[in-house]
């Protein structure tokens, strides 16, 4: 009993360090349902420790990891009986792909799959080390170095991290020192041999673990290091890989594609009470390769601080209702740029002077100097827009300028003929450039298209960067999801361009108070689309899959859906937006599909809020198998005897007896190899001072030997059958 209770720590101990492996992945990484690899973890770590069956346990790893993989990557797309084929296929095209040795081909879904054949791997590296070989130590200085490693190369933070593990590393040790010397003494485990052992040490353990975190740390004598490291790491992977770059704010998009490298720099610090996008600059013109600008540079117009900008975003009239917002900007270093939100109306600072590039639709500092870190508010127009306006603007009656609308439906003549077509299949059956539109945003997140900042390809002389996007790899980040939209959008006739600037960041002040504090990095650069509407202006949209444009876009209610016109609705979000609305008609006619994908929604909707009490519900289950497990010498022969008790066939009695025998060796008293019935009937009987298991024995050999078998040899000898199977009730 104490054995398996401190096996059973040392279990939940080994879960803990593995813990810490997967943390930093859903913030360093794109990496999501984390909880999936955490639940299955425990569920493997629980079959070891039970010592079920091997086939078993193989069975259910198996099928875990198969749906597991079905749910996060195929059910929203194909539905519950269309996942099946489309996961196979997968798997069998990732397995040509290794054997062709194209690494970086292989998806997402596969490498998800390997994570889980990794995961299961690591429980059974457990067991092996915790059970077999009694130690630890390697495993726990290799997590000590990862966590470590990521707390001083990434912006993950292992402070409570170390904390744990060191805790944890130690714990085991110590468990698994005390059964190595009880092993080598050959002495019985007790329970108050293993406590004399145990509280002293995780006393030691915890005290000097509080003791080092509240105690005073003299500051580094020695500069940090880590700077030049990295920037020396950086500078030769650009030489080597030929187009890795530091992700952040550029000027020339010229040439796109290649990967990037995070740089968590602070560009600059907003204050605002709705969180938005900071635009920089547009451009117009699609090369195939990168954008460029086509205007000439029409020279600046400058403006003091207070006055009206000169730039309209949008119309305001019956089509538009604004609200004023202002928002708070300090950049962190010095740059002539700045960033400024949809709809922006003037600027609010000291002394500075501003000016406006019209062509890229970019301000900046007139006369910045080098040192000049600035601080400027941003007095803006936040937008609603009428449904009733957008939806009414179809290719018939565009009404725009034409010099215009060809700026902004501009294409290459090398376009590949295929983008064209599939622009026209995305928008086929939606009669206003909103819906389409809307469609084309949408499309990226239901046909399997992944967000990457690594192994992005580069487009070669005579490829097209949208179409190798679209048709070969699937894989990027947001200049090839906005490029790629709008490409598209050009296709169908819709007048767009590219928006350039930063995320809205993240904040840094907590969620309750008004206005909120975001922190922008070089992480937070970013692209996305705008498209124009007649009589309304410029609307933001945001393919990037994974990305939500912040701005609460609100919609006037079409008078047609209810009678009150001065109410609003949300934008739906990119999962539930027009795509399912526009599909009713086929839903209504595969109902049966409908409901099951519908159910398994809201399953997995509860499943997503709800984990940390199901994976609490499971432990608590687990536990309680165990308790039912290890006390089964309670109430299994109990069990025995009521599923024998009513039962009068001969044929029953020889199935008994292998019962009895099964029980005396749970027991204790175990048959010998080579031993006879016999043999082993006259011990049992020395053990337990009678001779029941002889006479039993004798009966059951005549039983089984005789040529002619007596009638009723059961149902005489059930009652000497019962003692007997009571006798090994613990």
């Amino acid at each position: 009993m104490m054995k398996r209770f401190s096996t059973l720590v040392l279990y939940l101990f080994g879960f803990l360090l593995i813990w810490e492996w997967i943390r930093p992945l859903e913030q360093l990484t794109d990496t999501g349902n984390v909880w999936v690899f955490l639940l299955f973890l425990c569920i493997a770590l629980a079959m070891d420790f039970l010592k079920w069956h091997w086939v078993l346990r193989f069975v259910i790893n198996g099928a875990i990891i198969f749906f597991s993989l079905m749910y996060i990557y195929f059910l929203d797309q194909y539905g519950l009986f269309g996942s099946f084929p489309m996961m196979i296929q997968e798997l069998f095209d990732n397995f040509l792909t290794m054997l062709q040795a194209q690494w970086t081909a292989i998806t997402d879904m596969f490498r998800t799959l390997l994570f889980f054949i990794l995961l299961w791997l690591m429980s059974y590296l457990i067991q092996y080390w915790l059970i077999q070989r009694r130690q630890i130590f390697i495993f726990f200085f290799m997590t000590l170095v990862y966590i470590t490693v990521l707390d001083t190369f990434t912006p993950y933070n292992a402070e409570m991290a170390i904390i744990r593990t060191v805790i944890c590393g130690f714990l085991m040790m110590g468990i698994l020192a005390f059964y190595r010397q009880l092993e080598k003494e050959d002495i019985e485990a007790k329970t108050s041999k293993l406590s004399k052992w145990m509280i002293p040490l995780s006393g030691l353990v915890l005290i000097s673990s509080l003791i080092a975190f509240a105690a005073p740390k003299a500051d580094p004598i020695w500069p940090d290091p880590v700077p030049y490291i990295t920037s020396f790491n950086e500078d030769s992977r650009n030489e080597e890989a030929g187009g890795v770059r530091k992700i952040g704010y550029g000027e020339d998009d010229s040439l796109l594609g290649g990967s990037f490298v995070p740089d968590d720099t602070l560009v600059f610090v907003a204050k605002t009470e709705d969180p938005h996008y900071w635009k920089v600059e547009t451009k117009d013109v699609y090369t195939g390769k990168g954008w460029e600008l086509s205007e000439e540079d029409r020279g600046s117009e400058f403006f003091a601080s207070g006055e009206e900008v000169p730039l309209e975003s949008f119309s305001e009239n019956e089509n538009v209702v604004v609200e004023e917002r202002v928002s708070n900007v300090q950049m962190n270093r010095a740059r002539p740029q700045i960033v400024y939100p949809l709809g922006i109306k003037s600027f609010q600072s000291e002394n500075i002077p501003f000016e406006l590039n019209e062509a890229l639709e970019k301000f900046s500092i007139r006369y910045a100097e080098d040192s000049l870190m600035p601080t400027y508010d941003v007095i803006f127009n936040e937008p609603t827009y009428s449904v009733n306006a957008l939806t009414a603007v179809n290719n018939d009656n565009h009404g725009l300028d034409s010099a215009f609308y060809e700026r902004y439906t501009q294409l290459p003549e090398e376009l590949p003929d295929r983008v064209r077509e599939l622009a026209e299949e995305i928008v086929a059956g939606h009669d206003n450039w909103f819906n389409q539109i809307r469609e084309i945003e949408g499309y990226f997140a239901r046909s399997g298209f992944v967000y990457s900042q690594r192994d992005v390809a580069v487009p070669g002389p005579d490829e097209d960067y949208v179409d190798q996007f679209l048709f070969d790899t699937k894989l990027g980040y947001c200049d090839n999801f906005s490029t790629a939209m709008i490409v598209l959008a050009r296709s169908a006739g819709i007048p767009t361009r590219w928006v350039k600037g930063f995320t809205e960041g993240e904040r840094t002040n907590g969620n309750e108070l008004t206005v909120g504090t975001y922190d922008i990095t070089n992480n937070n650069a970013h692209s996305w689309v705008e498209a124009y509407f007649p009589g309304v202006g410029w609307i933001p949209f945001e393919p990037t899959t994974g990305f939500s444009n912040p701005v609460e876009y609100e919609f006037d209610l079409d008078e047609e859906t209810t009678p009150n016109n001065d109410e609003e609705m949300e934008t739906p979000e990119r999962e539930e937006s027009p795509d399912e609305a526009e599909t009713t008609e086929q839903t209504e006619t595969a109902s049966s599909t409908f409901s099951l994908t519908k159910l398994w929604d809201s399953v997995k909707e509860a499943v997503q809020q709800h984990w940390k009490k199901i994976i609490l519900i499971i432990i608590v289950l687990a536990f309680i198998g165990y308790l039912t497990y290890i006390k089964r010498g309670k109430w299994l022969p109990y069990f025995y005897i009521w599923t024998y008790k009513h039962r009068n066939n001969d044929r029953d009695f020889e199935k008994a007896y292998l019962v009895l025998l099964h029980e005396f060796s749970r027991f204790g008293m175990k048959r010998k190899q080579g031993q006879t019935l016999h043999s082993f009937a006259k011990e049992v009987d020395r053990l337990l001072g009678h001779q029941q298991m002889s006479q039993l024995t004798a009966s059951y050999e005549a039983y089984l030997y005789s040529g002619k078998q007596e009638k009723g040899i059961w149902k005489r000898n059930k009652e000497l059958w019962e003692n007997l199977i009571k006798a090994t009730i613990a």
